[in-house]
């Protein structure tokens, strides 16, 4: 099985409203909530594809509940801790009026405590005895640590497994001082973190630390490098209905592949198909697998030649 580690779980709710008047109450007129975190779009990603998965997370309230609930009724193995609190919401405006379209406003969440991590580090190690992958994906509630997703990496390197994660931030700088299997990150997360937009010199860079690394451009797809070789991969879509949750779809198609011991051609390809498919979707941060297998055919994948003589490894 692949564990999904989501240390922040939300609901992600779509509200629609038509004008936002400063000062004067707004009625919101429709609202549509969906399972919400980075690694829980990778857990319900999977599961559609056809992938027995666990999503472990930090439980806090009723909102809590809810997204267990929503992801036990699709067939997904719930794991994780109780915390004090409420899970966040985040909410993304709808409307016609461009002037706060797609506006977001993020909950804070529950707050973290040592304790809680203690009691999350113990379900951890014992979960990670029965899973092959581990997919750590997403930020930690306020009071974690810094290096929260690092000492995680550690004990799944310690453990002999693989891990891929997609952290940002100090998390993401933190894990960096050590190794592990696998990374994907956005051209805006790559950017900040090592200070180019060449894929050849992030690769050269990550490839000290990673053996698998996914880089993103939105629109412009796909770059991935996995057992040595490098391949571009894209789809043209004819339509976008939302992009949110694209990256996090896109994580499941690859780790679906390394799972299944696919080709890099081949986990570029679904990497690609899998965050298209979302794109498509309605619901935040989903896809259906008869998109998938339907872009799989329409993937363009080139493999490029990795260019790093300029950058010292």
């Amino acid at each position: 099985m692949i564990l999904n580690v989501c240390p922040n779980p939300s609901i992600d709710t779509y509200a629609w409203l038509e004008d936002l008047q400063p000062g004067h109450s707004n009625r919101i007129t429709k609202l549509v909530e969906f399972p919400g975190g980075k690694a829980t779009h990778i857990a319900i990603a999977l599961q559609e594809l056809g992938q027995s998965n666990t999503l472990m997370a930090n439980w806090a309230g009723n909102t809590g509940e809810w997204i267990k609930e929503q992801c036990a009724t699709g067939g997904i193995r719930i794991s994780g801790i109780s915390i004090e609190g409420q899970n966040r919401k985040c909410y993304t405006f709808r409307s016609d009026n461009p002037a706060f379209a797609n506006t977001e406003l993020l909950e804070p969440g529950p707050v973290f405590n040592s304790n809680h991590w203690n009691e999350f580090k113990s379900v951890f190690e014992k979960e990670i005895k029965n899973h092959e992958l581990i997919c750590i994906s997403g930020s930690w509630p306020k009071g974690a640590s810094n290096t929260a997703t690092k000492e995680l990496v550690d004990f799944v390197n310690k453990a002999g497994k693989k891990v891929i994660i997609d952290c940002s931030g100090e998390q993401l700088k933190k894990s960096l001082t050590t190794s592990f299997f696998g990374i994907h990150l956005n051209e805006h997360e790559a950017s900040e973190l090592l200070g180019t937009d060449s894929v050849d010199k992030s690769i050269a860079i990550l490839r000290q630390k990673a053996e698998l690394i996914a880089i993103t451009k939105g629109a412009e797809g796909l770059w991935l490098y996995y057992k040595d070789e490098l391949f571009h991969a894209n789809v043209h879509l004819d339509q976008v209905i939302s992009t949110v949750g694209a990256g996090d779809c896109l994580t499941a198609g690859i780790a679906y592949a390394v799972y299944h011991d696919f080709s890099p051609e081949r986990t570029a390809a679904y990497g690609a198909a899998c965050g298209a498919a979302n794109c498509l979707h309605e619901e935040l941060g989903a896809l259906e697998k008869q998109t998938v297998e339907r872009l799989l055919e329409k993937v363009v994948v080139k493999k490029i030649k990795l260019n790093t003589t300029n950058y010292a490894d």
